[in-house]
């Protein structure tokens, strides 16, 4: 790892022309707030866990320690406490942002185990955490006093990880976008095979724009922490795990969807390594993942999709780009009135002439775009049909990929042709919904399988991501 506790330079100085040493400021360490985030559909709470102070200089970039990107469902501040200025913020979502859009929160209050991770200030500090109302604008909702000082810092707290594993170095990580990928359920015996898997994957993301042109502002680490148990719990086949990072399929009832909920044993496992975004790689073949803005993103190493999946989870994860598709079951809720989303790349577009991407549409596209959408829900519904029909049975996971081949050939061909293939314009259907909202063009990594790009527009609010955590 390249981050010096301290750096030293020399320079000629002026009057002696003698070389004199210049010693800048050690990089500050890394404070995390554990908190609970509890409630329900109408209302939520918040609660402090622990102050951590974890082990490593703070990773981030320290010439852009605001956050002017406008991406997530929640914000939070660092406020100095003396003098009331912020001193740093970020936007972020969270697993309770999404359950709280499900049906079990209508009826029932959970609790999840949340973080906030900063560079770690010098004097007393308030953490004011902010959420987007019904018109999508931030209002605060939670505020609390954190003093680095304190004797109840928590200090120690990381969990044994492993060796840290360099899989693309490109420098001092206060000047990258450091990309942790984080092994779940792989035996001591099995790290070689994390690594493989890893580099893998590593070599996929480099290969995509705009990471492949990126790639020189980019860290990429790994660890393996070893696992009792191969592989991740799977409750709807009646596998558990106690697997050190704690993912699982089957959240929200979602049978495909990986996430992990013991946020403690996660975070403490990743204070190892430099990060400011996350893959957590699952020791498992089922098609499954999963991306939460801010947090992390997840996928099955040995599926034969991996490496779409991983790709579209990390742009969740990293962007805040919106799932572009409308016919696979979810398990959220439609929202009740149509507001402008905040991801970059769907729109309601309740002013057609102020469409958000208009800088980037094809000159002469009409807005809304035509394309096949009844062709392609048709054959998609037939899709889903089967799809439910081989979980149902428990069939081979085989027959479901043969499926999933089946629809990616019927896709490339109905959707990489015509005369709006290619262009950027408002598809109508994206973001769960069949109407009322759209995508920048027909075809996507967040839209389809099909072993296309990411669109412009996704692009783009990728590279401006990148750029708050390298320029």
């Amino acid at each position: 790892m390249k981050t010096p506790v301290l750096a030293l330079m020399l320079t000629l100085t002026a009057a002696a022309g003698q070389l004199a040493p210049i010693v800048r400021p050690a990089a500050p360490r890394t404070l995390r707030l554990d908190y609970y985030h509890t409630g329900n559909a109408k209302e939520e709470r918040f609660s402090v866990d622990r102050v951590v102070l974890e082990p490593l200089p703070w990773p981030g970039n320290p010439a852009r320690p605001a956050d002017d990107t406008n991406r997530g469902k929640y914000f939070f501040e660092v406020v100095d406490a003396a003098s009331g200025a912020v001193i740093y913020s970020r936007g972020f979502s969270s697993i309770y942002g999404e359950w709280e859009t499900t049906a079990e929160a209508k009826e029932a209050d959970r609790t999840f185990s949340e973080s906030l991770r900063f560079p770690a200030p010098g004097a007393p500090v308030r953490i004011v955490v902010k959420k987007r109302d019904a018109r999508n604008v931030f209002r605060d909702v939670w505020s609390t006093r954190v003093d680095p000082a304190d004797k109840f810092v928590r200090r120690g707290a990381e969990a044994d990880a492993g060796p840290l594993i360099t899989l693309h170095d490109s420098g001092d990580p206060a000047k990258k976008l450091d990309l942790l990928i984080l092994g779940d359920g792989y035996t001591a015996r099995e790290r070689g095979k994390f690594e493989r898997d890893a580099r893998r994957l590593t070599a996929t993301l480099l290969a995509t724009s705009p990471f492949k042109e990126r790639q020189h502002d980019i860290n990429i680490w790994g660890l393996s922490p070893a696992a009792a148990q191969s592989g991740i719990s799977r409750p709807s086949q009646g596998i558990y795990r106690r697997s050190p990072v704690g993912a699982t399929y089957d959240a929200f009832d979602s049978e495909r969807y990986v996430l992990t909920f013991e946020n403690r044993a996660f975070r403490d496992l990743a204070a190892n390594a430099p990060y400011d975004v996350i893959e957590i790689l699952t020791n498992s073949a089922t098609y499954g993942g999963g991306g939460i803005y801010g947090l992390y993103s997840t996928v099955a190493a040995d599926s034969v999709w991996s490496s779409y999946v991983f790709v579209h989870e990390f742009g969740h994860h990293i962007a805040g780009l919106a799932d572009e598709y409308y016919t696979s079951d979810v398990a959220y809720l439609p929202a009740a009135d149509r507001v402008e989303p905040w991801e970059p790349n769907a729109t309601a577009l309740l002013d057609p002439a102020s469409l958000k991407w208009k800088d980037l549409a094809t000159p002469g596209v009409a807005i809304p775009t035509p394309w096949p959408k009844d062709e392609f829900e048709r054959y998609t519904k037939e899709i889903q049909e089967k799809r439910r029909a081989i979980r149902a049975a428990n069939r081979p996971e085989a027959e479901m990929d043969a499926l999933f081949r089946d629809e990616e050939k019927r896709d490339t061909t109905l959707l990489d042709e015509g005369p709006h293939a290619g262009k950027v314009g408002a598809f109508e259907g994206a973001n769960y919904e069949a109407r009322g909202f759209y995508r920048p063009q027909a075809d996507c990594i967040m839209f389809t399988r099909d072993n296309v790009p990411f669109c412009v527009v996704c692009q783009r609010a990728i590279a401006q991501i990148i750029d708050l955590y390298t320029r």
